[in-house]
């Protein structure tokens, strides 16, 4: 397959509708780089990232930083599929996976949407925008089809939630748009966030939690499940790059501390100081631990009856 072939596969979300469309594609792409590549970059100063330089066929474009300690290669992801599948059919099952597997269950997901990143990073400059957008759409995805995949019930769509006075009287109702709606016998039970980095997009997580439970008097669970946050960056000598955080720990503190803590923050690609601060490692953890252990402790809490809300879930950001 060439890499054209690629772009033309991966711009087309309507090619993404199974988890086995995600595995496919990814398969594709890590064959394709073992030999089609110009250049494998290591980051200057994070030296387990890498960047890939396409040749002319991608406009020699550098990629986004890709951590070499989570992404599979095209040798090993044969094997770590099938520890894969295996994990998800036992969750499924509602059993817990050995913890000996937590670490395939990160390094998949992670290796299966950067391959997408990756790929996208290769469209000319100026479809960058379509780019991010495709990435992020492929990813909210993903995690939803994960989700399906345990026979759970899980769309994204817009709610329109009623907004009642003392006495009960409807005044209005409230828009909002999310990308999980997970939900149990009849109530919704978790509200959740999917983006592939928290840049410009965690104040919006914590307002969301606030205001949904000031306005609809529910305690209902909010989670956030990002991919990682690191972005390239440029050092001083020409042609050299390195990695910086996208992560901002003083506001993530501060809305945590002042406002209401999240039910549950995850990531694909943990960032160190995430798991060395006291405050952060409390309440962000691998993502491992949403599949394992909370989103089945989330399930049981009291959630909201459903015939009470409207959702819409024909959105725009998740048709093909």
């Amino acid at each position: 397959m060439t890499f054209a072939d690629l772009l033309f596969y991966v711009t087309d979300k309507g090619r993404f509708q199974a988890v086995s469309d995600y595995t496919d594609f990814c398969c594709r792409y890590l064959d394709f780089i073992e030999q089609g590549l110009q250049a494998r970059i290591v980051s200057q100063n994070e030296t387990h990232y890498q960047f890939f330089q396409y040749r002319e066929d991608g406009d020699f474009n550098i990629t986004r930083p890709l951590n070499s300690r989570l992404m599979y290669t095209a040798e090993t992801l044969a094997g770590a599929l099938t520890q894969f599948h295996g994990i998800l059919e036992q969750l499924r099952n509602g059993h817990k996976p050995a913890d000996a597997l937590r670490e395939n269950l990160i390094r998949t997901i992670y290796t299966l949407q950067q391959s997408i990143g990756a790929a996208l990073d290769g469209l000319p400059v100026g479809k960058s925008n379509q780019a991010r957008k495709l990435n992020g759409d492929l990813f909210e995805r993903l995690i939803r089809l994960l989700i399906v995949e345990l026979n759970l019930d899980c769309v994204a769509g817009t709610m329109q939630v009623p907004v009642r006075d003392a006495a009960g009287l409807e005044l209005f109702k409230a828009s909002y748009q999310h990308d999980l709606l997970i939900s149990k016998n009849s109530e919704l039970k978790i509200i959740g966030s999917v983006k592939t980095s928290s840049k410009d997009r965690i104040d919006k997580v914590f307002m969301d939690k606030f205001l949904y439970g000031r306005l609809t008097d529910t305690a209902l669970p909010h989670i956030a499940i990002f991919l990682n946050d690191v972005q390239r960056k440029t050092t001083k000598r020409e042609n050299e790059y390195g990695v910086s955080a996208t992560f901002l720990p003083g506001h993530f503190k501060a809305y945590t501390v002042k406002l209401n803590p999240l039910d549950g923050v995850y990531y694909c690609d943990i960032r160190p100081n995430m798991q060395e601060d006291a405050l952060l490692a409390q309440h962000i953890k691998t993502i491992d631990h949403f599949f394992y252990a909370d989103l089945w402790a989330l399930l049981e809490r009291q959630g909201q009856q459903l015939d009470g809300i409207a959702i819409d879930t024909h959105q725009q950001g998740d048709k093909a």
